[in-house]
């Protein structure tokens, strides 16, 4: 098991500071169906990113001793591949346009993709303050105040049946998995933020334990996985220690998003790594006796006074070094329990 964090811009300062502070593994947000290039802030100059885009930072990575560990998007997130959400009639024409910058990107040594089908960004309320006043999101429903904290590119007159988008996302997932074991790549999706079974009157699917079942299910494969977002699973009514074993065992766990929260929903917020509900510690324990051994990184870390944007997840960079910090010293520890 390996520390890991997310960057969106492979700045010389971000490349240093992973060098210097020892996390060699990278997700780069970005990939198929974005218009930048990937690990930079430029737009594309071509129809999409090319298998030389992604060997040029894979190669940079690799001159500061770093490693692509995955690349994390939403491509769901861009109007023309809500066809593919959907089931609208151009749906066949992106699915290849999206396999093409697939095959590229694992003959480019990318070994992980996880991608972003929810049609909806992530919902919060108010902000609320946290330990010593930081700030951290939240969700209320009750409260009536929730938001989408992004752009909706839900298409006018989408077919919003419930079943008929588990059909749409089948059709997916057996037209992309086959092409992703003969490149040798992984994939999985992200969950719903917040996992709730529908979002703006939009079914969100992958809201609580049984529809990751099946969506597993759906192509039994380990390029059929999850990106394994363990703050929204933690938000979920489950058991998040009997739900990460489940999964892990399965080898259905591509990376960890290793995030705390304080409640579930309807109503939950987010924490700093160490001050949520969930034992960080039982929950690592957990990863590696079902046999886990890919990366975790820092998520959605709250807002300290003072702190400094750091180009790639929520917080800035005393907050993500703070939770870096804390990781790091966890997969010690755990990996230090197995030799007492």
């Amino acid at each position: 098991m390996r520390n890991a964090w997310a960057i969106r811009v492979a700045t010389d300062e971000v490349l240093e500071t992973s060098a210097q502070l020892g996390v060699k593994d990278i997700v780069v947000y970005g990939g198929p169906g974005l218009p930048w290039s990937p690990g930079s802030a430029e737009p594309l100059s071509t129809p999409r990113a090319t298998y030389d885009d992604y060997v040029a930072l894979r190669k940079r990575l690799e001159s500061y001793g770093l490693r692509i560990a995955a690349f994390e998007g939403g491509f769901a997130g861009m109007t023309r591949f809500m066809d593919i959400v959907f089931g609208e009639p151009r749906r066949d024409e992106r699915i290849e346009e999206l396999i093409g910058e697939i095959r590229d990107m694992a003959r480019a040594g990318v070994p992980i993709y996880g991608y972003h089908w929810m049609p909806k960004p992530v919902w919060r309320s108010a902000n609320v303050r946290i330990r010593g006043g930081a700030e951290a999101t939240a969700l209320d429903l009750e409260q009536g105040d929730a938001r989408p904290l992004g752009t909706d590119p839900l298409p006018e007159g989408a077919d919003l049946d419930e079943e008929r988008m588990w059909e749409n996302l089948e059709y997916w997932i057996k037209a992309v998995t086959p092409v992703a074991e003969e490149e040798g790549i992984r994939l999985g999706i992200h969950p719903p933020d917040p996992p709730i079974r529908s979002l703006g009157g939009v079914p969100s699917l992958l809201w609580n334990f049984d529809a990751y079942k099946r969506l597993i299910e759906i192509y039994p494969s380990d390029s059929n996985a999850i990106e394994f977002c363990q703050g929204t699973f933690s938000e979920m009514n489950e058991d998040i220690y009997e739900t990460i074993e489940y999964f892990a065992k399965r080898r259905k766990v591509l990376y960890v998003h290793f995030r705390n929260v304080s409640g579930q929903v309807p109503k939950f917020n987010e924490e700093f790594i160490n001050t949520g509900y969930v034992n960080m510690h039982r929950a690592m324990r957990v990863y590696k006796d079902a046999g886990y051994d890919g990366v975790f990184i820092d998520d959605h870390c709250p807002l300290l006074v003072g702190d400094e944007e750091f180009p790639g997840n929520w917080g800035g960079y005393r907050s993500r070094t703070f939770a870096q910090g804390y990781i790091q010293a966890l997969i010690d520890v755990v990996n230090e329990d197995d030799h007492a």
